[in-house]
């Protein structure tokens, strides 16, 4: 949620500045504002409700382009509605400071109060001017420099930030600092680069520097950064990593959406996630987060699993996966639920959080919450530096590559990927699984590729149904066992893009009250896989073909018997039933992306949705 930019050094900042915002529009944001100063008195500010390319014409229309710091912010509404003054940057009431902000200031109306005491005017509804003001006091009263000042601001706060604040009488520096929220610094030949990711900056530098919960940056033109902890302002000895990560990588290469692209890189981003791991000839796996804590999986009495959205559908496939290769019982929880309830989390419990960014708000706080409690906690995530790295005591990546569709495609199946290399490794170790079964999944996992690329195949047929069905109002999903959570994927999925109310059910819980929804207007997509409980699925889908629904069939290839029950049918080859999420879930992402398409909506970037939710 909300993008920050900024650059200080020698080269001109607008360019960067506007750049770097559109690459982070995947985040989502509803308005958009960027801030330049070329040395003189004058700040150049433009911001609007709308889009980058809104901000582009009227920054070119309004101010002088000029400048070699500037700062640059998306904007996803939280306190006031999206409009132009709302935007950031904001100004504190002297003129002299300028802030952009990415969280929420949960006890900004006190600290505003207190200030419109003292005489401070408001033109925004935001809890960020409310910030600018109280750094802007706090420098006055006490005559401090201003990384001081934010210092002292920032420990009267309560909630979320990621902020980049400048002051016209310092002008060679930028003041950062972030709690909750992803901040990155780039760090180049003289120069620094500020962004919620590295994406804003990958063209100009390969190192970084991600900052750690309360700390608080100063960077100056042509001078080494300073790292200081917010609460006792000790200093921290910065920690510069080289990117993983390339241009072509964050680029459309061709394809109209980043979605579509992203789709259709599963094939290779699977095989990079499980490549080095998976020795089917040595019939073995190797993944260094499991290795070096193979007692705390093989004792675990429980294991938990903690995520949100897609990441959560993943955790629901990893609950059939582990307890029937590994016996270990498992839970698989909303993040946003799990932290709230006061959960019972015991010593021996294993704690699984799963995220494709790894700063997902809920879940950071859940691993906070049981690492208290004194589980061992294990992070699933995409991005390399991210906070669920940092903060699991192990973890394994996904090797996805930036996923920058706001509706996650290939994070699912390679989530996927990693827990069944777990759930094997583990079962393994434990002796709970035969060892032809298990040699047979190492070489079913190592199939997947090309399975997928098969799947993928099915696009043209996919389009064709997509016409059909692109004005329905509601759809219908169906899967039982390994399959139900794709239902509820697909289902989400359609939901996120296409705005078509759509609802995932194990299939033999029609009965139990959606049965009543089903009429010649009503399309119902059932998983069929030949495999687990396929005559359970047949019939409930001759229940849903006497009720005269509209069924779209996703069924293994050579299939007879559903194939002349379904209005329509998308083949898939065969695999093991445990592996067939991977497979499944292809079909329902090209629907949902074509349904969308041609109903004209945005694919990469929906309406009121965020790639990352950093904040509550």
């Amino acid at each position: 949620m909300c993008g920050i930019v900024g650059y200080i050094g020698h080269r001109e900042a607008y360019p960067i500045v506007i750049k770097g915002l559109k690459r982070l529009e995947y985040r989502g944001y509803d308005s958009a504002g960027l801030m330049l100063f070329d040395g003189s008195e004058t700040v150049n500010l433009s911001k609007t409700k709308g889009k980058v390319v809104d901000l582009e014409e009227k920054a070119n229309r309004e101010i002088a382009l000029s400048g070699k710091l500037g700062m640059g912010h998306t904007r996803w509404a939280t306190h006031g509605v999206p409009n132009d003054i709302n935007s950031h940057p904001h100004v504190s009431n002297n003129g002299e400071l300028t802030i952009i902000h990415n969280g929420i200031i949960e006890n900004y109306a006190s600290l505003k109060a207190e200030l419109i005491k003292r005489g401070y005017v408001f033109h925004s509804d935001t809890d960020t001017e409310v910030l600018v003001n109280l750094i802007e006091d706090i420098q006055k009263k006490g005559n401090l420099k201003l990384g001081h000042a934010v210092q002292v601001a920032l420990k009267q706060v309560v909630g979320a930030y990621a902020i980049a604040v400048f002051d016209k009488k310092k002008t060679d520096e930028i003041i950062v600092a972030r709690l909750g929220s992803p901040l990155a610094i780039g760090v180049g030949e003289g120069e620094f680069f500020i962004a919620s990711d590295a994406s804003p900056f990958i063209e100009y530098t390969s190192n970084v520097i991600y900052l750690e919960d309360e700390e608080m940056a100063i960077v100056r033109t042509n001078k080494p950064i300073r790292i200081r902890k917010v609460k006792d302002d000790s200093l921290v000895a910065p920690y510069v990593q080289e990117l993983q990560l390339s241009l072509d990588q964050i680029e459309k290469g061709g394809y109209d959406y980043f979605m579509l692209k992203e789709i259709y890189e599963q094939p290779s981003v699977i095989k990079d996630t499980y490549r080095g791991r998976l020795l089917v000839n040595e019939g073995m796996i190797r993944m260094a987060g499991i290795d070096d804590n193979l007692e705390r999986f093989i004792n675990a009495k429980r294991i938990l699993i903690v995520a949100c959205g897609t990441s959560w559908h993943a955790g629901l496939v990893a609950e059939y996966i582990l307890e029937e290769y590994t016996r270990i019982p498992v839970e698989v929880e909303y993040a946003s639920e799990f932290r709230y309830r006061n959960p019972i989390i015991n010593k021996d419990d294993v704690l699984i959080a799963i995220s494709q960014s790894g700063e997902t708000a809920d879940t950071l706080a859940a691993i906070k919450l049981a690492k208290d409690s004194g589980a061992f906690v294990f992070g699933v995530c995409n991005v390399v530096g991210s906070s669920i790295s940092r903060d699991t005591h192990a973890g394994a990546y996904t090797h996805a590559g930036p996923e920058i569709g706001v509706a996650s495609t290939k994070a699912f199946t390679t989530q996927i990927t990693v827990l069944v290399l777990m759930a094997l490794r583990v079962a393994k170790e434990k002796g709970t699984l035969s060892h032809s079964e298990y040699h047979k999944l190492l070489v079913g996992l190592e199939s997947i590729p090309n399975k997928v690329e098969k799947c993928l195949q099915t696009n043209e047929v996919v389009q064709e149904i997509s016409k059909v069905f692109k004005d329905a109002t509601n759809f219908l999903y169906l899967g039982r066992g390994y399959n139900f959570p794709v239902a509820l994927e697909g289902a989400l999925k359609l939901k996120e893009i296409s705005y078509i109310h759509a609802e995932g059910y194990p299939a033999a819980e029609m009965k139990h009250g959606p049965i009543a929804l089903i009429d010649e207007q009503m399309p119902v997509v059932v998983i069929a896989q030949k495999k687990g409980h396929y005559d359970k699925v047949v019939s409930n889908i001759q229940e849903i073909k006497s009720r005269k629904g509209k069924i779209i069939a996703v069924v293994t290839k050579g299939d007879v018997q559903v194939k002349e029950l379904a209005d329509y049918v998308i083949e898939i080859p065969e695999i093991e039933e445990s592996l067939s999420p991977i497979l499944t879930t292809i079909p329902l992402q090209l629907l949902s992306y074509h349904i969308a398409v041609m109903r004209g909506c945005n694919v990469d970037q929906p309406r009121n949705l965020a790639k990352s939710v950093t904040v509550e």
